[in-house]
This record gives C-alpha cells, sequence and structure tokens, in this order.
C-alpha cells in the first residue's frame, strides 16, 4: 500500500472567463518511506495538489488515498495521518508558541506530549523563543512554528508546501537537518519547492508538473544520467551573439551553455571569442536537476506549440 496515492485527479475552477483546467487526470503513488518531490512553475497544480490531499480542496474527480484512508470520505483518519506546512504565514495571535503546539496537538486529540514539543522547539531552533507571542517572531520564526504545528502529533507523513520560501539559511539548514532525520526514521515526505538544489539534494524521486499534468516522473539519479551533457558556466559583461544567446541561460552576469564534450567546449569557446566576448571564471561542470528542469519544461513547451499548429 502507497503512503499516498493521487488516483486520476482532475480539478477545474469556473472562472469569469470560463473552465480552468488545474489538474488533469493526475496519477501518482507515493511509497513509504520516500522523500518525494514535486515540481514545477508557477501555477503548475502543485499546490492544488496538495490541497486536495489536505481536504481543503474537492477534485473534480478521481480520489485520493493517504495509507488506504480516501480523503474525502474518510477525512479525519487520512487527516490524522499527514502533517502540514502551507505556504502562507497562518498562526493564531492569541497564544505563545508553546500554548500554540498544546492547541495544534489536541486538535488530534494528543495529550501530555510536552517532552516531544520540547524536542520540536529544540530541533527547530525554538526553545528559547517557547514563551514569546506568536506576534512578536519574525517570518523564519513563525515558519519554523508552523513546521513545528505540523509535527506535532508525530505524523506518518509529512507534507512540505514551499517550506523554505523566503527564509535564511540558517533556517534551511535546521529545517533540513531535522526533515532528513524524521526521514531516516521511517517518515513519508512530500516536498514542493523552487529550490532545485535542495531537491537534488533531498529527494530519492521527483515528479515535474506543468499545466496540471505530470510531464516527467522518475528517480533522482536516473533524471541526473539522462542529463548526459556538461555546461560551461561563465561570467561576462558583453552581449552574447544571437547564436549563441538561444543555447544560453544568463542569470545577470553568469552565462550556462550547454556542452555535449570537449569538442564543443572548444566551439563554443571560439564562437565566443569571434563574437568578441571575453568570458571570465569559466568553469565546465556536470548538468544538474535545474538543467534537467528547464530542458523538460522547455520540450513540453515546444510539444505543445506543434500540437496547437
Amino acid at each position: 500500500m502507497s503512503a499516498v496515492s493521487f488516483q486520476s485527479i482532475s480539478k477545474t475552477y469556473q472562472t469569469p472567463k470560463g473552465a480552468f483546467q488545474a489538474l488533469n487526470h493526475v496519477s501518482l503513488d507515493i511509497e513509504e518511506g520516500e522523500f518525494f518531490g514535486l515540481l514545477g512553475p508557477n501555477g503548475a497544480g502543485k499546490t492544488t495538489m496538495i490541497s486536495i490531499l489536505a481536504g481543503l480542496s474537492r477534485a473534480t474527480s478521481g480520489r485520493v488515498l493517504v495509507q488506504g484512508s480516501d480523503v474525502q470520505a474518510d477525512y479525519a483518519a487520512a487527516r490524522r495521518k499527514l502533517g502540514i506546512v502551507p505556504q502562507e504565514l497562518v498562526f493564531d495571535p492569541f497564544f505563545n508558541v508553546r500554548e500554540a503546539l498544546r492547541f495544534q496537538s489536541g486538535y488530534f486529540g494528543v495529550k501530555h506530549n510536552d517532552d516531544w514539543i520540547d524536542e520540536l522547539l529544540h530541533s527547530l531552533g525554538l526553545a528559547d523563543k517557547a514563551g514569546s507571542n506568536m506576534r512578536q517572531l519574525s517570518g523564519g520564526m513563525k515558519r519554523r512554528v508552523l513546521v513545528a504545528q505540523a509535527l506535532v502529533h508525530k505524523p506518518p507523513i509529512i507534507v512540505l508546501d514551499e517550506p523554505t520560501a523566503g527564509v535564511d539559511v540558517e533556517l534551511r539548514q535546521t529545517l533540513w537537518h531535522f526533515i532528513a532525520r524524521l526521514n531516516r526514521e521511517g517518515h513519508t515526505v512530500l516536498l514542493t519547492t523552487h529550490y532545485l538544489e535542495e531537491a537534488e539534494a533531498l529527494c530519492s524521486r521527483v515528479a515535474m508538473l506543468k499545466q496540471g499534468q505530470i510531464v516527467k516522473l522518475s528517480s533522482m539519479s536516473e533524471l541526473l544520467k539522462s542529463a548526459s551533457s556538461n555546461v560551461l558556466q561563465f561570467k561576462t559583461d558583453t552581449s552574447l551573439p544571437p547564436a549563441l544567446a538561444a543555447r544560453a541561460r544568463v542569470t545577470g552576469r553568469i552565462v550556462q551553455i550547454p556542452a555535449q564534450d570537449a569538442g564543443d567546449v572548444e566551439h563554443l569557446l571560439a564562437a565566443l571569442r569571434e563574437g568578441g566576448v571575453v568570458p571570465e571564471d569559466v568553469e565546465i561542470r556536470r548538468a544538474d536537476l535545474e538543467d534537467v528542469f528547464i530542458h523538460v519544461m522547455s520540450e513540453q513547451g515546444q510539444a505543445s506549440q506543434e500540437v496547437s499548429a
């Protein structure tokens, strides 16, 4: 039995401009103990999937099972098995941190769990904030409390929806150290993130979503193997020749161009010299998950254009 099973899930919203299909017959099984990544651009349908899983939104068709419990027909049982960290900073302004965690425990019928609450506070760097009112906390500290609230009833399945968006490096390291420990202890983790280096470091398997459909589902090792090319990376203040610009990914002064082999690198460097581009800090690296992600998304975009044509 899978930890989470999305079975031909579709979701259609009615808008003033007509029907919008956020999810289109998405099927996906996440196995017990997996650290699974759900990746995709904004608007791909990731948060819609999480909302349906959490029971906050109802699928137009299909169903979702959490360790065999239907999220609609057996909502209470399914919800007890989930610990969900939402994107939004939602908090009760009337309680301090420890009180908020005790109240959250009560929602799941959990009592006398102060030892676990203490461990959560310590592991998430909140021990010195236990008596602080939620309104007094910074955004990063509020995010830590959301994580603690999601874990306070010791759920077997942890769902993290953009948990490190807009937070500092210290919180990211603290969070991932703790979540990785829980995963090693047997907890299943479902992560959505735009930080692809996090997904590459943590996830054993990923699904890539675009326009409400899964366009790639593979283990991380197989994904990276499929990226057989290398990447020529350098810095420059000069505009690239059009032929190279079409192949390149440019972020500020950093330019990255796929290169199949040493011969391809030589041709690229020659083309740069001919175009009057003087590269700085030149390096050749292996393709990473971000390279694979961009390639998959661009492939799907081209396929969609060809179909519409």
